[in-house]
């Protein structure tokens, strides 16, 4: 089974998959340059595309791909469309739900980043932005905020704004977790990717009990084929998919 993980959906696929008695590769792209290892194999890198994949699934004997990526890496979804049609090797998507307002919640709505930067909220305290530090560009032009970032490396970003505060920090966050930040930074609004998950969720819980502004990033349109919610799901797809290959 070759994993393409890089969340927290694709480590639950490596132990679901790997503890139900399957051989479990799982493939991170590199964008970050620490991480935990899954169970099984591992490997770091990208395949080259299409006709890379696809290559790698002929040598590599690959029986089916779980794309358990994050929502919003479209490339890598699609490229693993491509190659599951070229090779004839079957992909199971896990895609999590995405994040519902609940009572309380000050949630604004953007179709894309753009959109997010322009409609983001001047408030008293700096705006939390967590959307990604390869996809904080658009958000360069607002000298008129303040911004909290945080991303998991300890390293420079680049990122041409006046007035940026930089931390380090890799999920989970606990909700205490997320509150001594809010404290500490007083942090006056978010901005995020509606990424869904439990692992991201805290900072949202912690707006709403302070009313605070949230500007959530509409996740990009769900794959085609197989798409399920969750590791095991994703187990139970793929031996149904094994017993008709069978049959």
């Amino acid at each position: 089974m070759l994993i393409l993980g890089g969340s927290s959906d694709g480590f639950a696929a490596a132990e679901a998959f790997h503890d139900a008695g399957y051989d479990v590769v799982t493939s991170f792209a590199g964008v970050t340059e620490t991480r935990r290892a899954p169970v099984g194999v591992f490997r770091v890198g990208g395949f080259g595309g299409v006709s890379g994949l696809t290559a790698y699934l002929a040598v590599e004997n690959i029986d089916l791909i779980i794309d358990a990526t994050h929502p919003f890496a479209t490339k890598m979804t699609a490229n693993a469309m491509a190659a599951s049609a070229n090779s004839g090797v079957p992909l199971v998507h896990v895609l999590r739900p995405a994040w519902a307002p609940e009572p309380g919640d000050d949630w604004r709505f953007a179709p894309d980043l753009v959109s997010a930067a322009a409609i983001t909220p001047v408030t008293f305290g700096p705006c939390f932005l967590t959307v990604g530090r390869g996809k904080i560009a658009p958000f360069a032009s607002r000298h008129d905020l303040r911004y909290l970032i945080r991303t998991v490396d300890n390293h420079v970003i680049a990122f041409d704004h006046p007035n940026t505060h930089v931390v380090y920090g890799r999920g989970p966050f606990s909700i205490e977790d997320e509150r001594a930040l809010f404290d500490r930074f007083a942090v006056g609004c978010v901005v995020t990717a509606n990424s869904g998950g439990d692992g991201a969720a805290a900072k949202l819980a912690v707006a709403r009990e302070r009313g605070l502004p949230v500007v959530l990033v509409d996740r990009p349109p769900p794959p085609e084929g197989v798409v399920v919610a969750t590791a095991t799901e994703a187990l139970a797809a793929a031996e149904e998919m094994i017993r008709r290959q069978a049959a």
